[in-house]
C-alpha cells in the first residue's frame, strides 16, 4: 500500500495531527503562563523578551502550516484517486464543493 498516494497522504495527515496535539498542549500551557505573568504585573514586552517558552504566535503558525500542507496533500491525492477510478472532474468538484477548474488544478499539481 506504500504506492497508494491517498493512504500515504492520510498517514502524513495523521502524523501532523499528532504533532498538533502536542502543540495544542504547549499552546494551552503558554496561555496559562501568560495569564499568570500578566496577573503578576508583567508587561507583554517583558514576557516576550524573557524567552520563557515559545511564543504563542509561533505555536499557532506551526500548527496552521502543518494542517495547510497536509490538507493540501490529502485533497490532491483524493482528487487523483477519484479521477483514476473514473469520476469526472465535475463530480469530484461537486463532492469537494469547489469548481471544476480547482479540481483540474489539483490534478495537475505535483506532476
Amino acid at each position: 500500500m506504500d504506492d497508494d498516494e491517498f493512504l500515504v497522504a492520510l498517514n502524513t495527515l495523521d502524523e501532523a495531527l499528532a504533532e498538533n496535539q502536542q502543540r495544542l498542549k504547549a499552546i494551552k500551557k503558554r496561555i496559562a503562563q501568560l495569564r499568570r505573568l500578566r496577573a503578576s504585573g508583567a508587561s507583554y514586552t517583558d514576557i516576550v523578551s524573557s524567552g520563557d517558552g515559545p511564543l504563542l504566535v509561533q505555536l499557532l503558525t506551526a500548527s496552521s502550516a502543518a494542517l495547510d500542507t497536509s490538507g493540501a496533500n490529502v485533497r490532491r491525492a483524493e482528487a487523483r484517486a477519484l479521477y483514476a477510478e473514473g469520476l469526472t472532474m465535475d463530480k469530484i468538484a461537486e463532492h469537494f464543493g469547489v469548481s471544476r477548474q480547482r479540481v483540474s488544478a489539483l490534478l495537475r499539481k505535483g506532476r
